[in-house]
């Protein structure tokens, strides 16, 4: 994979980073963000794309690919640019994370991910997707009764953002009501030690976790639900280990990766309607323009902001070479803000905005199987909000954010309903 040539790129970034998007000597650097310096790290992403396009980080020695059109190329790529090693920065991660023997589909490359895929496919059609709709606008509307009965101000991320994505994950995967407030416990401990870099940390969640689908595995042969973990155990053979680890790692998939996305838009989603009011009277004048309005809210938020590759050759890309068996970051945050693909107001938002496909979904065999579900619980949240509250605003200063490398999200978020 190669492309034009360019200027020069700056030297190496060092061990210590900045505390903006250059180094002492004014040259762009990268420097992961987490906790409070995820409120604006799009100065960082703008200098990158404008004069260092494929940037080498010397600490922990992984490169870092920031525009639009690199980034899709790298997604659509898989056999150069490898899910095999690994999501992170880090080298070793499976086997630091004990999954040699059965990996996560997220960390499968074809053609195993796509037969793997092809199966949890079956849970995600349009016909299942539009089913959880109405128990998703119910728990909308109760929590948002909830809130207005409260008079006042209120953290709209415990309130709201936080546990709907933990409810939609657990219908998919047909946890009973009567397990839910478990589930949920589960889902907090992993999620939050994901945000430090390292979700297995929460052993005790996660071995009760493990457990418990273990058991719903069994159950669900017996008994088959409408479900995600119904259809897998009916199509993966009985008895083999390797499918109950599939399983277990695609439950484990959903909790740690399903929750705190979502989270990570609607918070961002909200924070735009309140700064952008003449966006949001375009969406209460005219609701049906909400699902176009959803996908620039997803571009402009890119919860997950990056995600890594291993490249399995040498690489070229604007007259530098990353070698074989090293980490390349994609910087969905920052191609999704690159003006060369979205014009000269990317940084703006445009509810009627057309043009190319973001990548807050990820592009190509790895494109996020969860995305249409993902996309309606905002719909469905906004529109709800948006008719009950439509004056609402939040305190973006002061709200906190997430740590983790990864995904960008509100901690909490101040949240007043205006006139109701």
């Amino acid at each position: 994979m190669a492309a034009a040539q360019e200027a020069p790129q700056a030297p190496d970034s060092g061990p210590s980073g900045p505390t903006g998007p250059t180094g002492s000597a004014g040259l762009p650097r990268f420097t992961p963000c987490s906790g409070e310096s995820w409120r604006a790290p799009w100065a960082m992403y703008a200098a990158l794309r404008d004069s260092a396009p494929l940037h080498h980080v010397a600490d922990g020695d992984y490169w870092v690919l920031s525009r639009y059109a690199d980034v899709v190329a790298a997604a659509r790529d898989t056999g150069r640019f490898s899910s095999a090693g690994g999501l992170t920065t880090g080298y070793g991660e499976r086997e630091r994370l004990g999954i040699t023997d059965a990996a996560p589909m997220v960390m499968l490359d074809p053609p195993e991910h796509t037969g793997f895929r092809r199966l949890v496919t079956r849970g995600y059609t349009p016909r299942r997707v539009a089913s959880i709709e109405p128990d998703v606008r119910a728990f909308v509307r109760d929590r948002l009764d909830r809130i207005a009965a409260a008079r006042g101000g209120c953290d709209i991320v415990a309130e709201l953002f936080k546990p709907l994505p933990s409810f939609v994950v657990g219908r998919y995967l047909g946890v009973p009501a009567a397990d839910r407030a478990r589930f949920d416990g589960w889902t907090h401990a992993i999620v939050e030690a994901g945000a430090h870099g390292d979700p297995l940390a929460a052993g005790a969640a996660v071995a009760e976790l493990f457990g418990y689908f273990t058991e719903l595995a069994a159950r669900r042969r017996a008994e088959p639900a409408d479900d995600t973990v119904s259809d897998l155990v009916r199509l993966l053979p009985e008895g083999d280990d390797t499918a109950l680890l599939r399983i277990l790692g695609f439950a484990f998939t959903m909790v740690a990766g399903g929750n705190d996305t979502t989270t990570g838009l609607l918070g961002g989603a909200a924070e735009l309607l309140t700064a952008h009011r003449g966006q949001r009277r375009l969406l209460l004048d005219a609701p049906a323009r909400l699902p176009g309005a959803v996908e620039e809210l997803l571009r402009l938020t890119s919860p997950v902001q990056a995600l890594a590759r291993t490249v399995t050759a040498d690489t070229t890309l604007h007259g530098r070479t990353v070698p074989a068996g090293r980490k390349v970051l994609l910087l969905y945050g920052a191609a999704n803000r690159d003006p060369r693909a979205f014009g000269p107001d990317a940084e703006r938002l445009d509810v009627t905005r057309t043009g190319p496909g973001h990548l807050a979904f990820t592009h190509g065999p790895h494109h996020c199987l969860g995305a249409a579900a993902a996309r309606l619980v905002a719909r469905v949240a906004l529109a709800e909000l948006l008719l009950r509250f439509p004056d609402f605003a939040v305190d973006a200063a002061a709200g906190t954010f997430a740590d983790g490398p990864s995904v960008r999200r509100y901690a909490t978020l101040p949240f007043v309903t205006g006139r109701s």
